[in-house]
């Protein structure tokens, strides 16, 4: 199925967010759509899937105009979206997030759909494990089944590859070139100009609102980025390793339930000022790792040290945490972090210590005008948190952030962020907050561990089997340590 977007404006109020937008995706194609933070590109889609009505314009499937007022609609039409933080329900299992949108099968029907549908794509799930023990990888290659197998013809990938790893991109990238061969109309949102070069025929790229080029394959990545930034991004000068301080964080011979493998035998110390790199394959316990520290998972064995006092081992843990001056910030933004249905400004208002929605409305407002001048939100006081971006709700996020924190864990910190935005999250980081400041953080993009770290850990199966610093490594080592191509004299 074909859809074109004719001349699409979209306003909020007196914000233009869409202007006179107008591009074609053909069937069986894969037409990427770029641009910064906040150019358009979520908006855009809310649009196609029915979740926000268009000011002005049309759309057409196959050349007929439709109305798309609901979600329901939309799907009705066979248009479905993958979104960047992966929908269903944690608590259930992966059979029964499967069934979502599904009536009249039984459960063996479904169960027998899932499992054919996953073996062609090369998914491992196991239909009975809940979905909140599976990483984000897992749960978007649940959420895609679901799609495929409601008949989903127009599917919409929102920044697909945004927290999951490269070997889960090796499996989801010919699982989405085999839908388009198979005449699914695909539209990849992302920034990532290596995975559109790779994935997509065609590219439209939107910038404040408006369409500032549309090629076909080959790309010039110059001027795709011209066309994105106005000029093009510069990479920044890889910092000096800062000065270590005393011990921050220190784990002694540590076991703990979690992801696949959960953690065992780790032992770690970490210092002030340091910038440390988590490195590994999805679930290999880096995640783990984050919520120990944070004092959200407690260990089976072993134990936690911040600042010279140990966490107890009970549901007090993360607040003592905090006290501590600890900060987490989760990769899954809207199930872990932020109230997807309250304000920017009652964000704001809870920030402070003892804020409340008792706080008055100037003030909490004022609070809010603040961060997001500062931090760069496109977004009003009055937005809700589900109404951003995930550029911007990470954005959100880190405006949140108490500067006093002297332990910041991060897991994924510039997921869904532009190359731009990823550089101002790391200068805010590094040279914005105090130079005793520790930091520990995931990614599953190694170029970024190895340009923003001191020292970098790698996980495999649960086990920190590389601990070394960057200037010590490279990409081959690394990369070679993450799928557990590693000597046992590097074994910690």
């Amino acid at each position: 199925m074909d859809v074109e977007f004719q001349h699409i404006c979209k306003r909020f109020g007196s914000v233009q967010a869409l202007t006179d937008v107008s591009l074609r995706a053909q069937a069986g194609s894969i037409h990427g759509l770029i641009g910064e933070n906040g150019a358009g590109k979520s908006t855009l889609m809310k649009i196609l899937t029915g979740y926000q009505a268009r000011t002005e314009g049309n759309i057409l499937i196959d050349g007929r105009k439709v109305k798309l007022d609901t979600p329901r609609q939309a799907g009705d039409l066979g248009i479905g979206m993958l979104y960047q933080e992966p929908m269903g329900f944690p608590p259930l299992t992966v059979l029964e997030n499967f069934s979502l949108g599904n009536p009249g099968h039984g459960r063996r029907e479904l169960r027998q759909s899932l499992q054919a549908l996953a073996d062609r794509f090369g998914f491992h799930l196991s239909p009975e494990r809940r979905v909140e023990q599976l990483t984000v990888g897992e749960r978007q290659q649940i959420e895609l089944l679901r799609l495929i197998h409601r008949k989903t013809r127009i599917l919409i990938l929102d920044e697909p590859t945004t927290g999951i790893s490269p070997a889960q991109k090796e499996v989801l990238f010919p699982a989405l070139q085999k839908l388009a061969a198979d005449g699914m109309t695909i539209l990849l949102v992302s920034h990532k100009l290596e995975e559109v070069d790779t994935l997509c025929s065609e590219v439209t790229v939107l910038r404040h609102g408006k369409v500032t080029h549309q090629t076909s394959a080959p790309f010039h990545f110059p001027e795709l980025l011209h066309a994105m930034f106005g000029s093009v991004p510069k990479r920044d000068d890889k910092d000096p390793a800062r000065e270590k301080g005393p011990s921050v964080l220190h784990m002694q011979d540590i076991h703990a339930g979690g992801e696949r493998q959960g953690l065992q035998n780790c032992s770690l110390e970490a210092r002030a000022g340091e910038v440390i790199g988590l490195a590994g394959l999805d679930g290999a316990g880096q995640a783990t790792f984050l919520r120990l520290a944070a004092g959200l998972v407690v260990p089976d064995q072993g134990s936690v040290h911040l600042f010279s006092r140990q966490l107890p081992k009970n549901s007090s843990a993360s607040s003592k945490a905090q006290h501590l001056r600890t900060a987490f910030l989760p990769a899954d933004r809207l199930e872990e972090a932020l109230f997807g249905d309250i304000s920017l400004r009652d964000h704001f208002s809870l920030k402070e210590e003892n804020g409340s929605f008792w706080q008055s409305g100037q003030v909490a407002q004022q609070q809010a005008e603040k961060g997001i001048a500062t931090f760069s939100i496109k977004g009003d006081g009055a937005d809700s948190a589900d109404d951003l971006s995930g550029g911007n709700q990470q954005r959100l996020l880190l405006a949140l952030l108490n500067p006093e924190s002297r332990l910041i864990l991060l897991e994924n910190p510039t997921r869904g962020l532009d190359i731009r935005s990823g550089q101002w999250v790391w200068n805010y980081l590094r040279k914005t907050l105090a130079p005793e400041t520790c930091i520990l953080f995931s990614s599953p993009e190694l170029d970024e561990i190895l340009h923003y770290s001191d020292r970098v850990l790698v996980f495999h199966d649960g086990r920190i089997v590389l601990d070394s610093p960057v200037a010590d490594t490279d990409h081959d080592c690394v990369a070679a340590a993450m799928t557990g191509m590693v000597g046992r004299e590097n074994v910690k």
